[in-house]
């Protein structure tokens, strides 16, 4: 282990951080990595959103679907009960609601405790059965059922899941074999979770992330949209680097940067003022705590390496 990790890895051992590996590029080579017990793929948790989030603008470019195409331009179902309201039909949600999280609900639907024990298989169907809490648009909600959405969008607007789409885009073209992504009862890409990669897979989605979209010298994905999905779309209410703002399945975080994130500490951070990348997996619910330790611990040692 260099010493751009040591900082780091004595706080977390210090604070009985459970991280499981870190990776640090920067300039394009590896700074440092460490690992607790090896690098395998684990489950990303919600970091699979960024990815869905890559298919998004890959079919923006081919004239698939359009960021303003509704829900009721590919699903015929509408609310069976719903009362005199004002608020529009689920069907009225746009891609764009989708993938800034604004749908309108306080409750969001299709969480992991409810994915799990949804009697109703079609998970499009139960959706778009639930009624809006306001209006969608203005104000951020994180919801994984807004994500799983998007996915299905895309699996109507493509005739492929997400994850068949990205294969000869996306995953083989960063070196990304057999990948494994769960999907739903009926065979829709999670899209929200669900990804099995491991740290060193996913810091080089990060590097491909800074190099907005291109890789080998081919432009993957286009530049103007990762310009778009990392920068600040919405206010968010959280504490913290939850509190940064939201862009289209990224999180904005301290330090100009911004990330890629899942539950339980996934972390795929990008720094472009430091030309510098940090994945992170780990199984630890104090996930301001990791990324704390990133800004007290890694950051100083990239100004001194940049």
């Amino acid at each position: 282990m260099a010493e751009q990790l040591k900082g780091f890895i004595d706080t977390i051992t210090e604070e009985k951080l459970v991280v499981h590996s870190v990776r640090v590029l920067q300039n394009g080579r590896l700074l440092d990595e460490w690992h607790s017990d090896g690098d395998r793929r684990r489950v990303q948790h919600s970091v699979s959103k960024s990815f869905t989030c890559m298919a998004v603008g890959l079919a923006v470019e081919e004239g698939l679907i359009q960021l303003d195409d509704t829900l009721g331009d590919y699903f015929p179902y509408d609310q069976a009960q719903r009362p005199p309201s004002q608020l529009p039909s689920p069907r009225e949600l746009t891609l764009r609601d989708l993938l800034r999280m604004s749908s309108g609900h306080d409750d969001p639907p299709l969480w992991a405790d409810e994915r799990a024990s949804l009697e109703e298989k079609d998970w499009v169907k139960h959706y778009m059965s639930l009624s809006l809490d306001r209006m969608p648009g203005e104000h951020f909600t994180y919801s994984s059922g807004d994500t799983f959405m998007i996915s299905a969008m895309l699996q109507e607007a493509i005739g492929l899941t997400v994850k068949d789409y990205l294969i000869p885009r996306l995953f083989e073209p960063l070196g990304m074999v057999d990948i494994q992504w769960e999907t739903s009862p009926l065979g829709v890409t999670l899209g929200c979770a669900g990804l099995w990669l491991s740290n060193e897979e996913l810091s080089r989605f990060g590097q491909f992330l800074l190099q907005e979209g291109r890789w080998n010298g081919k432009q993957l994905v286009p530049a103007d949209w990762i310009r778009v999905v990392t920068r600040k779309q919405i206010e968010t209410n959280g504490d913290g680097d939850w509190g940064k703002g939201y862009g289209y399945q990224f999180w904005m975080c301290s330090h100009d940067a911004y990330r890629a994130d899942g539950a339980y500490g996934q972390f795929c951070i990008v720094l472009p003022s430091k030309e510098a990348v940090i994945s992170i997996n780990s199984e630890e619910e104090n996930m301001q705590g990791i990324l704390n330790a990133v800004w007290d611990k890694i950051l100083p040692a990239l100004n001194q390496s940049n």
